[in-house]
């Protein structure tokens, strides 16, 4: 069982890491431009590199803060227009091309020895040489705390009943999410005579159990004990996850007004938007750069506990991404983030248990790495089989012409 928890905290400290909540601003950008407007963008990553070396960069030079992250946005907002201008007015395979090759552009040149003042080269950009200006913001205090110290070690000592009891409370809770997920699937069918009361209520329930499954593993995952103010303490935690939540709020305002149901009539059918007069490449155009400055911001905040290194957001990323956003669901408000979140834990998941339970004759520490990709991997494709739309998506979301 202390093999268990330790695998479920490896799994929790993923989960809430700066990283995951870096790609979770990234997708919730991908999903602007692929789940409401359609658009195939395979570059997102270039426009998060462009944000974390403009930032980076900028601090280094002593340039403010707050002035190095509009110089990051800058850079992704010029870097949208160069690519949306001679794309847009084409068909959507045409900004798929240009994209994946513009951030690996992106990526080559960063690499360049030429520039390694600059740049720092293939070795990127040290955290220390950028780090202490938003570090010094924090209001954390110095030492460390623990998140929830309330845990299952608060229960009658921990005995070996009470994890025994948390782990059927578990195994029931997966059990019934599997069972809502096929269910969910049978109320997608527009024959059933009640589908969409039907529909609602089993995502309800769907999101109520994944929420379960979330506080079993913080009460027996926990206690998890970071530094306050450190580049990899509560402080950078706080301001990535913090971002994370004002980019669900922004979206999700945009795609209620106006401008959004715009967005939708561009994705369904953009011959009928230019019928009604209606300009398609300048909210084609919106759609990219708004998109872009949330990748832009995402790799922000991705480089704040790390360094500005370029292979580390290279095309891996973009991939990651749309993987997140077809797990959790495109053109939805709160399936980028959940996608991103499942993904990434998955990920540990599958290798911390490969370690643990997988002898070193089978299987090195290096290849359950790659092995917890082969099968999250294999899951995605399994997802896209049998559930196209996600976890939180809708059929008729995907019926769209790029």
């Amino acid at each position: 069982m202390d093999t268990i928890l330790d695998i479920l905290g490896a799994v929790i400290r993923e989960a809430i890491s700066p990283g995951t909540a870096a790609v979770a601003i990234a997708v919730i950008g991908l999903n602007l431009h692929f789940g409401y407007t359609g658009l195939l963008n395979f570059g997102q990553s270039g426009f998060m590199l462009l944000g974390a070396y403009g930032f980076a960069i900028s601090l280094v030079h002593d340039i403010p803060l707050p002035l190095a992250v509009l110089i990051g946005l800058g850079l992704a907002f010029v870097f949208a227009l160069v690519l949306g201008i001679p794309t847009l007015q084409l068909r959507g395979d045409y900004l798929a091309i240009v994209t994946i090759s513009a951030a690996e552009i992106i990526r080559f040149v960063g690499r360049l020895a030429n520039l390694k003042d600059l740049t720092g080269g293939a070795q990127g950009i040290q955290g220390r040489t950028y780090q202490p200006a938003f570090v010094d913001l924090s209001f954390f205090g110095d030492g460390s705390f623990t998140l929830v110290p309330f845990n299952y070690t608060d229960v009658a000592d921990g005995a070996g009943w009470v994890r025994a009891l948390g782990g059927l409370v578990f195994a029931a809770c997966v059990v019934a999410v599997v069972v809502l997920v096929r269910r969910a699937k049978r109320a997608d069918d527009p024959a059933a005579a009640p589908a969409e009361r039907r529909r609602g209520l089993v995502h309800k329930l769907l999101v109520a159990l994944i929420v379960v499954i979330g506080l079993y593993a913080v009460f027996f995952a926990m206690p998890v004990t970071y530094g306050r103010s450190g580049v990899n303490g509560w402080w950078v935690r706080a301001v990535a996850w913090t971002l994370v939540a004002l980019s669900t709020l922004v979206v999700y305002l945009l795609v209620r007004s106006p401008w959004g149901r715009l967005l939708r009539g561009v994705r369904e059918d953009e011959d009928a938007m230019r019928s009604l007069g209606r300009n398609v490449f300048a909210i084609k155009m919106q759609s990219l750069v708004i998109g872009g400055l949330f990748g832009a911001l995402g790799g922000m905040v991705y480089v704040l506990a790390s360094t500005v290194q370029p292979d580390a957001l290279g095309r891996q990323i973009t991939f990651f991404a749309y993987t997140a956003l077809l797990l959790g669901g495109a053109a939805t408000i709160l399936g980028p983030v959940l996608g991103t979140v499942l993904f990434f834990s998955a990920r540990i998941l599958i290798r911390e248990s490969a370690r643990a339970y997988v002898p070193d004759s089978v299987m090195s520490t290096q290849q359950t790495e790659q092995f917890s990709f082969i099968i999250v991997g294999v899951a995605l494709v399994l997802l896209v089989i049998f559930r196209p739309q996600g976890i939180l998506g809708n059929k008729r979301e995907l019926r769209f012409n790029v």
